[in-house]
């Protein structure tokens, strides 16, 4: 019988990877659940979302993904050999993602069950712009502030894997002691989204909603510019009762 949690993972991946959402083509973006807590399954090398079946995803033990974070000078042969001693099941085939450090640090987040990388169109018109710290530098709308708090890590360029792994969780660090509270969406630059969720559909309704403020935020350009909600706006939205209220019905 098929594990419920990888079942979630491949409608979730397959969702992500729809043409007409422009959010990956080919072997773009990457995904991740935690399976237990030893073990998490991630999107194998070379696979496609839109077509990915359970098949697919290789199931890793953290401990030793994780302790690539305290290995200097690691080579890309090193990083290969250590992610291929890291599954669960070393006979199945499929390797696992470059990316699966990072979905390992993620993944250790309290509440965070699932991750979604891709590499939304919308999106990267931004993190791929010179003006991308600058685009980012506020929010535009009360349902953006709702879904994707107040505000987004962005992490510049780094090579992927072990470093940007890094980065990432170093900059979500730096995040949590701002804002006292997880993210919910991080914006590499070059590169594009990431998303951390409590459930499947968390992660698509934040990946929904960055794509939405990605257009808007383009489409103001051609008004004029970007008219960011005040910094004391956007605490009230992100703490108003009536709102607390709804992201709790919506279950994000």
């Amino acid at each position: 019988m098929q594990d419920p949690i990888l079942e979630q993972l491949v409608a979730l991946s397959n969702e992500l990877g729809r043409p007409e959402l422009d959010y990956v083509i080919l072997g773009e973006g990457n995904t991740s659940a935690r399976a237990d807590d030893d073990c998490f399954y991630v999107k194998a090398s070379g696979t496609q979302l839109r077509t990915i079946t359970a098949d697919g995803f290789v199931r890793v033990r953290f401990a030793p993904v994780l302790a690539l974070l305290d290995q200097p000078n690691l080579t890309d042969a090193d990083v290969k050999n250590a992610l291929t001693a890291s599954k669960a099941e070393p006979d199945k085939g499929g390797h696992p993602s470059v990316e699966t450090l990072l979905h390992a640090l993620c993944l250790q987040l309290p509440g965070v069950s699932f991750v979604g990388h891709t590499h939304a169109t919308a999106i990267n018109m931004l993190t791929c712009s010179a003006g991308f710290e600058q685009a980012y530098a506020g929010r535009l709308f009360p349902d953006e502030i709702v879904m994707c708090g107040p505000a987004p890590v962005l992490v510049p360029y780094t090579d992927p894997g072990v470093p940007l792994a890094a980065e990432v969780w170093r900059r979500i660090q730096a995040y949590m002691d701002q804002y006292g509270e997880q993210p919910k969406l991080i914006l590499i630059q070059n590169h594009g989204p990431i998303v951390l969720g409590r459930s499947a559909q968390h992660v698509l309704d934040v990946t929904a909603m960055a794509v939405k403020a990605a257009r808007v935020l383009l489409g103001s350009f051609a008004a004029g510019g970007p008219r960011f909600m005040t910094d004391h706006d956007v605490a009230r939205i992100h703490t108003r009762p009536d709102e607390l209220y709804r992201r709790q019905q919506m279950k994000v």
